[in-house]
């Protein structure tokens, strides 16, 4: 057994490149792991310098100055940041509030349409099934609602959180587009000067992650602003709450779409019931997914990330449950990491 280890060990750890890069793989994982919601900050600032230093990168190869184009970048992003924390999320915590309080009327209202089932269906639905049914709905709201009142007591760290949010990720995001070239010089000094195993991998991670995350970004806004104007054209309520679902839903492939289908039939089911308004609507819905898988996706990802679907997936479950709703975002370009560390990894020749 130890003869059998060793070969295999021999095999593949043959180079001290191979070595260090293992332990640095154990220790980012140990650090996702252990720190990994204190990291959050800084994690999702460097995501976010990542993106801008790609509109950065073009704007100097435009011939503007560095200094101007880390600004202009650096602006942009502030106004979507802002934007986005300031405006939207709060009318979409709004609406979730509104949604909310009409929850109770809308399982009565659900009631009244199951009522039919036993009288057309009795072998299949009784009405005792019915009113459990009633019952399970009714149970969790109520566990919803102590939720939202646990939620509305731990508002004061919730506020503080996000004020260090508002203020300590715009100055990192700073910061790392402006001294981008100081800091990847003194974390490359504590690697060795030769290390084409680590240069490889970093630059077809480099190459396949920015098309990766800044695609995922531009289909996030595209979705999500074409999914808001169409609801609000079709007078669908919650049409904030609804699109932005819609919009993130496209961060995990295959299950993102089907999931949030649930909600936007529902709440058009207890907006009209079965009308022709929820045929447009749910129409409309198929339309954009349609279009989102058919044209988009290829379009802004015909570079990007090849993975089979069951890696996607397998990728989206165990980091998702390692690291929870970052590692859902960061499933396939963390999945794109594995595939490229497995490519890369030294050989010996035969």
């Amino acid at each position: 057994m130890l003869d059998i280890f060793q070969k295999w060990y021999e095999r593949y750890f043959f180079e001290e490149e191979s070595i260090l890069l293992l332990v640095l793989l154990g220790v980012a994982l140990a650090l996702l792991l252990t720190i990994g919601d204190i990291m959050s900050p800084i994690l999702a600032s460097i995501v976010l310098a990542f993106l801008m230093q790609g509109l950065a990168t073009r704007l100097i190869q435009m011939g503007l100055p560095q200094s101007l184009a880390v600004i202009a970048s650096y602006l942009v992003f502030v106004g979507f940041f802002f934007g986005f924390m300031l405006v939207l999320m709060p009318l979409v915590w709004r609406q979730l509030l509104s949604l909310f309080a009409e929850l109770p009327r809308m399982v009565e209202q659900g009631r009244a349409l199951l009522q039919v089932l036993p009288e057309q269906y009795p072998h299949l639905v009784s009405a005792q099934q019915i009113a459990d049914w009633v019952a399970l709905a009714q149970a969790e709201i109520g566990q919803v609602g102590q939720t939202v009142l646990s939620f509305s007591l731990a508002s004061i760290p919730l506020m503080l959180t996000i004020l260090i949010y508002l203020i300590l990720v715009p100055l990192l995001v700073f910061f790392l587009l402006k001294d981008r070239e100081l800091i990847l010089g003194w974390l490359g000094g504590f690697l060795p000067h030769e290390r084409p195993l680590l240069t490889r991998i970093w630059r077809e991670m480099n190459e396949q992650v920015a098309n990766y995350a800044r695609g995922k970004v531009i289909e996030i806004l595209i979705v999500g602003a074409v999914s808001y104007v169409a609801f609000t054209w079709l007078d669908l309520r919650y049409a904030a709450l609804l699109a932005l679902l819609v919009g993130l839903s496209v961060i995990i492939p295959y299950i993102g779409a089907t999931v949030v289908t649930l909600p936007v039939f529902f709440i058009g089911l207890f907006q009209w019931g079965f009308s022709t308004e929820l045929f447009y609507l749910m129409l409309v819905y198929g339309v954009i997914q349609a279009l989102d898988g058919n044209v988009l996706v290829p379009l802004l990802f015909s570079e990007a990330v090849n993975l089979h679907p069951v890696a996607i997936i397998l990728a989206v479950v165990f980091f998702g449950g390692v690291w929870g709703l970052w590692g859902v975002f960061f499933a396939i370009p963390l999945a794109t990491l594995v595939k490229a560390v497995i490519n890369a990894w030294p050989r010996p020749t035969e």
